[in-house]
């Protein structure tokens, strides 16, 4: 409808606003969670017997397991909790069990499911341990 001046108003209708509205938040949940992914708080190696190693998950399937690392003969053990996105790691742990090894990590801090593994600690490489 023209106004005075003979020109029509311009302005985005309730359709693309309420668009707008419901993409914003998906692409920021998208860009938030491509950064914990891809950014890691902390790496490091932790030494030991892998115990256990299985493939976990209802939609995206990660590998979930558990090393034991004993300091001292006789001492408790303790035992790190890790996830392996990866199917060729995966495989390289699974040749190695039974054996001392030391898993390389990284921490992904911030992960907002546990879709993409159930621990914050993701295995990158192994190195058998003579």
């Amino acid at each position: 409808m023209p106004n005075q001046t003979g020109s029509k108003k311009k302005g985005l209708p309730w359709k693309k606003w309420l668009t707008i509205l419901i993409l914003t938040p998906v692409v920021l949940f998208a860009l938030y969670l491509w950064f914990v992914l891809s950014w890691s708080y902390s790496n490091g190696e932790r030494a030991g017997y892998v115990q256990k190693l299985s493939k976990q998950g209802w939609l995206v399937k990660t590998w979930e397991g558990e090393l034991s690392m004993v300091n001292v003969p006789g001492a408790m053990q303790e035992k790190f909790y890790f996830s392996v996105r990866s199917d060729e790691v995966a495989e390289k742990i699974n040749k190695h069990l039974g054996k001392r090894v030391a898993l390389v990590y990284e921490q992904h801090v911030g992960i907002p499911t546990t879709s993409f593994g159930n621990t914050s600690y993701f295995i990158v490489d192994v190195k058998v341990l003579e």
